[in-house]
């Protein structure tokens, strides 16, 4: 386990270093910054120092672009947290029934629902949703984290969170009301992610029920409900946690459009600002921020499978 993690986190290292590479690149366009008029590999050898310091540099505004950063990603991760939670809910129960009723009309039904729910562009969707369940129904707001008419002090960036520690008398209505805004993004942006654990899901469940162990639990007499928790998703979900953690962390390129149709205050919404006003400095800090957050998860789930699967961890030594 040790090499394996040792292997991963220098894997991760080098990806990171390559990316500074492209982040300096970015900021050497910015003509006002030093680097634009530095050797390119003395500059970039003085750049890498500055980021391990945690110093990105300042905006057109002349505001510190990793405090700027702080402040966004984590309306970003809030976001992404509660799709993925949905997605997996939703996904791994659906995906377990179309492998178990494979060729099945069941299986056929959600693997074209799927199919259909994965091709369609995620703005129209978004756009769709906004036009009837809030301007037709009214059921849900239109964008932002929360209504005008409430004040959240910001602590830890994540709303949720920042409301429950509120101390207002008003702080259930300001709950609901924080619920309710993210109901839409959190939905529009959990939909292809979903499809793909359904799917994922579904060919990963359908090669379990095959095996010796499956027949051997059904001539013990166990019922379909222990089977299925106890043999099928235990043995049908470490094979494929490596491939959800690249599903999740890939939410993020999904979020930046999202959060510009909802309105959404996350790194999103922000690189896009940065970019329609060519802030360089911004968006080589967000490439950066976005590109560690997602090499983190996929190490971070890449190590759960491995964990989680015995016949990754019998190779550890030879991975």
């Amino acid at each position: 386990m040790f090499i394996y993690t040792i292997r991963r986190l220098n894997l991760f290292v080098i990806t990171l270093t390559i990316l500074t590479l492209i982040g300096y690149g970015l900021v050497r366009l910015e003509p006002t910054t030093t680097w634009a008029h530095m050797d390119f590999w003395s500059g970039w050898v003085q750049y890498l120092k500055q980021v391990l310091d945690g110093e990105l540099g300042v905006n057109h505004q002349g505001l510190s672009v990793i405090d700027e950063v702080a402040k966004v990603f984590p309306a970003t991760l809030e976001l992404c947290f509660f799709a993925s939670i949905l997605s997996l809910l939703i996904g791994i129960p659906l995906g377990t029934i179309a492998g178990m009723k494979r060729g099945s009309p069941i299986d056929t039904l959600i693997s074209s629902t799927a199919l259909i729910g994965y091709s369609m562009p995620l703005f129209w969707i978004a756009l769709l949703s906004i036009m009837f369940f809030s301007l037709r129904l009214g059921w849900l707001p239109v964008s932002g984290q929360y209504s005008m008419l409430y004040e959240i002090e910001t602590k830890t960036g994540v709303t949720i969170i920042d409301t429950l520690l509120l101390k207002d008398p008003n702080q259930g209505y300001i709950l609901i009301d924080v619920v309710n805004h993210l109901v839409l993004p959190t939905v529009v942006l959990a939909l292809a992610p979903m499809t793909e654990v359904i799917r994922e899901m579904r060919v990963s469940v359908a090669n379990v029920i095959t095996k010796n162990y499956i027949k051997a639990a059904q001539t013990r007499g166990l019922s379909k409900y222990e089977i299925i928790v106890r043999h099928v998703i235990r043995n049908a979900l470490p094979p494929i946690i490596p491939k959800l953690g690249i599903q999740m962390s890939g939410m993020l390129t999904a979020a930046m459009m999202t959060e510009s149709i909802f309105n959404w205050p996350g790194i999103g919404r922000w690189l896009l600002n940065a970019i329609a006003n060519q802030d360089y400095v911004s968006i080589q800090a967000g490439v950066l921020a976005v590109a560690s957050f997602v090499l983190i998860a996929n190490i971070i789930t890449d190590l759960i499978g491995a964990f989680a699967n015995p016949l990754v961890r019998k190779q550890w030594n030879a991975i």
